[in-house]
């Protein structure tokens, strides 16, 4: 019982960890309510728990707030691209849902919108992770966020899995789980994708060198 209650317990710093996320998840809802810092917010987010999985965390607030300011111009023009996309992504989703027409030009309009919705969902996914930790141009970070989605697709479907089950739950059954919200998707997916992030890491400074 001792070294299980002792804060350096492996389990111990995980529970830690799902408690910050809930100060992570309410730093992230007030720094995106712009709307347009949303991007940043959330590439500020990411850094964080990328931090935090590896025990390199620091306090909480200063590295979210400076991480913010530094990836606030990148991240919002980044943000602003995604977020026209999925406008128009929206649009055309109500469109075809009011259009519904029995034959196979609606079929083949209809598979090619899934295909280019999940594209950017994969994307939605990596594209923070990649800004938090990498300095690109904004066209060049959304294309390599999907190749790199592609890539481990295992991956992502375990990201997309935390995502499903975060909102199933808050709809269906305990909705004050929102308490945790994106702050604890982002800790998880964060687990899920350090590997990733480290073999991203190695092969960019082997480059440089």
């Amino acid at each position: 019982m001792h070294n299980l209650l002792n804060p350096d317990n492996r389990v111990m710093r995980l529970i830690t960890k799902i408690a910050d996320s809930v100060f992570l998840n309410l730093l992230w809802f007030v720094f995106s309510l712009p709307i347009v810092t949303a991007g940043a917010a959330t590439t500020a987010l990411f850094d964080v728990t990328l931090h935090m999985v590896n025990d390199e965390e620091g306090g909480i607030f200063r590295d979210f707030r400076k991480s913010f300011r530094s990836n606030l111009r990148s991240a919002t023009k980044t943000w602003l691209i995604l977020l026209a996309i999925g406008a128009v992504l929206s649009v055309d989703g109500y469109v075809l849902w009011h259009m519904h027409f029995s034959n196979a030009f609606w079929t083949i309009v209809t598979a090619l919108y899934f295909v280019a919705a999940a594209a950017y969902l994969i994307i939605l996914m990596y594209v923070f992770p990649l800004m938090a930790n990498f300095e690109n141009t904004p066209l060049n970070m959304i294309k390599n966020a999907f190749m790199i989605g592609m890539r481990f697709l295992i991956c992502t479907a375990l990201q997309a899995g935390v995502y499903f089950l975060m909102i199933l739950t808050a709809v269906r059954f305990f909705t004050p789980i929102l308490m945790f919200g994106e702050g604890l998707c982002a800790l998880l997916c964060s687990y899920l994708m350090n590997q990733i992030i480290r073999q991203l890491r190695d092969r960019a400074l082997a480059e440089e060198l």
